[in-house]
């Protein structure tokens, strides 16, 4: 494989290693028992644990790059998943009928207001009737205060002697989102090193707005499910919507 995009590093290291919530999605698709959609899809951390486990995926996200890592990952470990760029927003496949439209790691949460009302009505032209929409939203996005001394460990990961390191240092209020403040290192082979800030705003929505939106887009609210927090990770909240 050809030198990674930086970008695509950093998608890795800050996601790829979270497994807290694979129990569910490996449930949801063996009771789903058909095709599943992943939204969100990055370089696979979902799609490609679900295609080793014999599930039909089709990996939905709007970076070219990070799925191109996707595609070839897959091929080396061969494995049948079809990769699409698109945005969540709005995408129009060209098909129905997925057992399960599923969008994990906060996706959701990066589309803003009117990006979920067109993801809603995309997951809802998407679903198979009865099938399933399961969304992820992070709980507890306070901001750090006083009481928190220390902070989450950090994201590590080496590549190509390389070591990349991302620090949370900071969660910042800003009304309707909450910004996600990390420093970003790279302590080179050679021992040189550079740092970066890097700055990721979640939407703050709730479950309860997350299931009005979905009626209205015409999906059913289903009991949703927990996914507890981990010492480097919040917990999870699953929002369970059928069509």
């Amino acid at each position: 494989m050809n030198a990674l995009p930086e970008h695509v590093i950093w998608h890795d290291v800050e996601c790829s290693r979270y497994d807290a919530d694979m129990a569910l999605w490996h449930e949801l698709a063996q009771a789903a028992g058909g095709p599943i959609l992943d939204v969100g899809a990055g370089t696979g951390r979902v799609t490609l644990d679900l295609a080793r486990h014999g599930h039909e995926v089709v990996a939905l996200d709007y970076d070219a790059a990070v799925l191109a890592v996707l595609a070839q990952r897959a091929e080396g470990g061969g494995r049948a998943v079809e990769a699409v760029v698109g945005d969540a927003a709005g995408v129009d496949l060209g098909r129905e009928g997925f057992a399960i439209v599923m969008a994990p790691m906060q996706t959701v949460q990066l589309l803003g207001r009117d990006g979920r009302h067109g993801f809603l009505q995309s997951a809802r032209a998407h679903v198979a009737p009865r099938g399933l929409v399961a969304i992820a939203l992070a709980d507890a996005l306070e901001t750090f205060d006083a009481e928190h001394v220390l902070l989450p460990l950090p994201d590590t990961m080496f590549v190509d002697g390389a070591m990349y390191s991302s620090q949370p240092v900071g969660l910042r209020d800003r009304g309707d989102s909450v910004a996600i403040e990390r420093i970003r290192t790279i302590l080179r082979a050679d021992g040189t090193r550079s740092a970066s800030e890097d700055v990721l705003a979640l939407d703050r929505v709730t479950r309860e707005e997350i299931e009005a939106e979905g009626r209205a887009a015409g999906l059913e609210v289903l009991p949703g499910r927990i996914i507890d927090a981990t010492e480097e990770h919040v917990g999870t909240t699953v929002v369970m919507l059928r069509g």
